[in-house]
């Protein structure tokens, strides 16, 4: 599994950085962008689909 952040989308509200430290980083304003070239690590995948559920501005999408 992997995620992908719509950088044209992404608001920087951050949502996906406070419940998934481990899948997402943002930078300086905030706008988020994918770790481990999106790699999803195992265990992780619930909350991959919970930032993509959280996202206000539907910028993240999961790519199975």
């Amino acid at each position: 599994m992997k995620i992908k952040v719509d950088a044209e989308k992404c608001q920087g509200h951050s949502r996906c950085y406070s419940l998934a430290p481990e899948l997402v980083d943002v930078d300086d304003l905030g706008n988020a962008f994918e770790l481990n070239g999106g790699e999803v690590p195992a265990g992780l995948e619930d909350k991959a689909r919970l930032i993509v559920d959280n996202c206000p501005e539907f910028a993240i999408t999961i790519e199975e």
